[in-house]
């Protein structure tokens, strides 16, 4: 269940702008002290993304947002409460780690384009030397990724999530997916082409004039 982030994102001033652009607040939320935790339903879908984005804060509370990719299921779910990834040689910015630092506060929007479902979990994350936790390393190393050199791990403690509906979400594949979806055309297009190969080698075989 996602009442734990509702909770925190529902706020009194949120309560008060649905009350001035409709007239009324759109739903209530009862207390949720206790951290969501991720189904079967959550799990398998973050196991299926190559790619998310996250957001952090700045020591003057500025937001910045990034863009992280890798192969599927580089993000991981290491339990119900808890997400780790490996984080490889980039542009040396640090950004997002250094914002860590200061504030452990994070946010994850998930996608997936061609189902046009997206998925939103609030956290707090820790920066995990390499040799702080082997275990956790052996976990989120990524094996023949082409990553270039592994430097760091995160681990998210998270606190709630929320599915997002699927307005307005433009349907997008990675060259992957439109691969496997033409594929069946592309055996169909082969097949076709070697029946007409028959059909007229078959042809020629009755009527040698055909040929000429």
């Amino acid at each position: 269940m996602s009442q734990h982030y509702l909770h925190r994102h529902l706020t009194p001033a949120v309560g008060e702008a649905q009350e001035q652009a409709y007239g009324q607040k759109s739903y209530g939320v009862p207390d949720a002290p206790e951290p969501d935790r991720l189904g079967a339903k959550e799990i398998a879908f973050i196991s299926a993304r190559d790619s998310f984005y996250l957001a952090s804060l700045t020591e003057a509370g500025a937001p910045y947002i990034q863009h992280r990719g890798g192969p599927v299921g580089f993000l991981r779910v290491l339990d119900e409460r808890t997400l780790g990834f490996a984080d490889y040689g980039g542009n040396r910015q640090l950004l997002t780690t250094g914002h860590l630092r200061g504030d452990p506060r994070l946010a994850l929007f998930l996608m997936d384009y061609p189902n046009r479902r997206r998925l939103k979990l609030d956290g707090t994350a820790e920066v995990v030397p390499l040799d702080a936790d082997p275990d956790l390393r052996s976990q989120l190393s990524l094996q023949n990724s082409g990553a270039g050199e592994l430097e760091r791990l995160f681990r998210i403690e998270l606190d709630g999530f929320d599915w997002n509906c699927p307005q307005f979400i433009t349907p997008r594949f990675t060259a992957l997916e439109v691969e496997h979806a033409v594929r069946p055309l592309r055996q169909r297009i082969a097949d076709l082409e070697a029946e007409l190969l028959r059909f007229q080698s078959s042809a020629e075989d009755r009527d040698p004039a055909a040929g000429n």
